[in-house]
């Protein structure tokens, strides 16, 4: 069942006031991992996201202060100053984990090679040539050609798995997303997956390119996730400090996860 992207109170202050709390020392990206379920309780006692398109509105409390109208100026237990979000694609914008795994169960099938979902769990988030390549290592898959295992996936995943709005997005994704623009955020896909992959699961998703500033996928480099090259390109992109840049993830191979 595909989990609902919540935000808490705090990530609404933070949307409203742009600022981060400020720690020393601290990574250039600040990562949240987004948690693998929500509890009826969670869910019910945390705000739900406006309708698309509407700027939040956040109540002051005597247990959380109003947040600052300026957008420089911090206050005491605030968060520092934020400029843009970085979303993950697969397992954060997109339930599209399961999928994958299951395209590539199709192409050791056609190889004649047994192997499960399961098997493709640890290098899931690494990039379609570690992913598949990682378990024909393990099964011990010979002359296995990277290049030939990743086009017959794309095939596979495209035809089967990931066809134009067949409803692979997270509820509430495409409200976070609007909700961070609405609060003058720019917003950005940084994914370990190759370009082709991105843009079919967007599209499988019903999340619009044009909604994003920028879009970095694998294709251009060659240091995959944990390496941080691929967020560190998109906050460059993006034209911001890394340390202004909220990164929202759900593994902890991501970059900064095991620092």
């Amino acid at each position: 069942m595909a989990r609902q992207i919540v935000p808490s109170r705090s990530f609404h202050r933070l949307l409203t006031s742009r600022h981060y709390p400020l720690a020393s020392p601290a990574p250039p990206l600040r990562p949240i991992l987004l948690p693998k379920a929500l509890s009826r309780a969670t869910a019910a006692a945390t705000p739900q996201l406006p309708r698309r398109g509407r700027r939040p509105v956040v109540a002051a409390s005597a247990s959380a202060p109003a947040p600052s109208s300026s957008e420089t100026e911090a206050v005491p237990g605030a968060w520092g100053k934020v400029s843009a979000v970085l979303f993950d694609m697969d397992g954060v914008l997109c339930n599209s984990e399961e999928p994958s795994r299951c395209a590539a169960v199709d192409v050791f099938a056609e190889m004649g090679v047994d192997v499960t979902v399961d098997d493709f769990i640890p290098f899931t988030g690494t990039g379609e040539a570690n992913f598949l390549g990682g378990v024909a290592r393990v099964k011990g898959v010979k002359d296995f050609s990277t290049e030939s295992a990743k086009k017959r996936f794309f095939e596979i995943y495209l035809d089967k798995y990931a066809k134009p709005n067949s409803g692979i997005g997270f509820p509430g994704a495409l409200e976070l997303i609007m909700e961070c623009k609405n609060a003058g955020l720019k917003v950005a896909v940084a994914s370990s997956a190759d370009r082709v992959k991105v843009d079919a699961n967007l599209a499988a998703a019903g999340l619009p390119v044009s909604l994003f500033d920028a879009i970095v996928s694998a294709d251009a480099f060659e240091n995959l996730k944990p390496a941080p090259d691929i967020f560190l390109a998109a906050s460059k992109n993006l034209g911001v400090d890394t340390n202004e840049v909220i990164y929202l993830a759900n593994h902890m191979h991501n970059p900064f996860m095991t620092r």
